[in-house]
């Protein structure tokens, strides 16, 4: 175990092994758990704990404030929302800490909305996912909810479905209750800045260049990521980065999340993609996703190297200030 964390290259102030052991020992029941409602083979649980418990351990010692804000960015598909949930376990279960936690697809304007958009700004603002057809207010004003709370309030987290592609009714929000310690916001352009000008006008794929070939889709995102979506990201107090190994991962894992969406959907009349829906829906992030793959890694408090398995081949903590 101490031999893989020395690989991830954890900081001088990770676990030592004899904590490690003692927090192990007290998790593991619930990770095991945990990992079998995320379908993860039993075999794994010792390489993921050699990563998620240092990285909670990391975070407590990051963390100088409360609420503390965690961005959680990563490509569709890296496991982002996998690494909240145990990241959340640990600390809720080892270190007492009260966590909140909600993601961006979550901000996604109604269905309505975007067809307003698609009709004024752009068609292809219809499909959810790009800066720009998020309900950045919403996202804001539900962090603000969470600093002020006290032990006694209640936050509606928004909450979208994704199999009917339309925001769920506020009455079937979930709830948090009191102040977190902690509040994870994760998604895939978490953090994200925006490209200079001049990269915008060459097209990156078959979208771009055949149904946005004057630039004005790609333009309005990225004016969105100068203008509402900074003040956004400005909010949070630590990054993490999962870099996957490149696009070409990307569509084989979206893939995956789409199965096992149908999977689990029990409505009727679901708007799920096939094998060709999802290769056009994953150009649409594309651009956002290459940028964020080289300019990321600099910025981010912690990269996590994400390895053509699905695993993690090592960790890059960022220097502090004046070190």
């Amino acid at each position: 175990m101490a031999g893989l964390m020395d690989a991830l290259r954890w900081p001088d102030d990770r676990l030592d092994a004899a904590e490690f052991s003692r927090q192990w020992r007290i998790i593991r029941p619930a990770f095991l758990e945990r990992m079998r409602t995320h379908r993860l083979p039993e075999a794994l649980a010792d390489s993921l704990a050699a990563v998620y418990l240092p990285l909670a351990t990391w975070l407590m010692k990051k963390r100088r404030k409360s609420p503390f804000v965690l961005g959680i960015n990563g490509a569709q598909g890296s496991g982002k929302s996998t690494l909240c949930d145990f990241l959340a376990l640990i600390l809720t279960v080892i270190h007492a800490q009260r966590i909140a936690g909600f993601s961006i697809d979550d901000l996604y304007r109604t269905r309505a909305e975007r067809e307003k958009l698609a009709r004024e700004i752009h068609p292809l603002l219809i499909t959810r996912g790009v800066p720009g057809t998020h309900d950045v207010a919403l996202g804001l004003d539900t962090l603000r909810q969470l600093k002020t709370a006290t032990h006694s309030t209640r936050t509606a987290l928004p909450s979208f479905d994704k199999a009917q592609d339309d925001r769920r009714p506020e009455r079937d929000w979930p709830l948090f209750r009191g102040r977190p310690d902690i509040i994870i916001f994760e998604g895939w352009c978490v953090g994200s800045r925006p490209q200079p000008d001049a990269a915008l006008i060459k097209p990156v794929n078959d979208l771009e260049r055949l149904d946005d070939s004057d630039g004005v889709w790609r333009r309005h995102v990225n004016a969105q990521l100068k203008a509402d979506y900074a003040v956004l990201f400005a909010e949070l107090d630590g990054l993490i980065f999962l870099k996957v190994p490149g696009m070409d991962r990307v569509f084989e894992w979206r893939s995956l999340q789409e199965q096992k969406l149908r999977e689990s959907s029990a409505n009727t009349g679901t708007r799920l993609m096939d094998a060709d829906a999802i290769r056009r829906f994953i150009m649409h992030y594309e651009r956002l996703t290459r940028h964020n793959l080289e300019d990321m890694p600099e910025r981010a408090d912690l990269t996590l190297h994400v390895n053509e398995y699905h695993g993690f081949s090592r960790a890059d903590v960022k220097a502090a200030a004046g070190k």
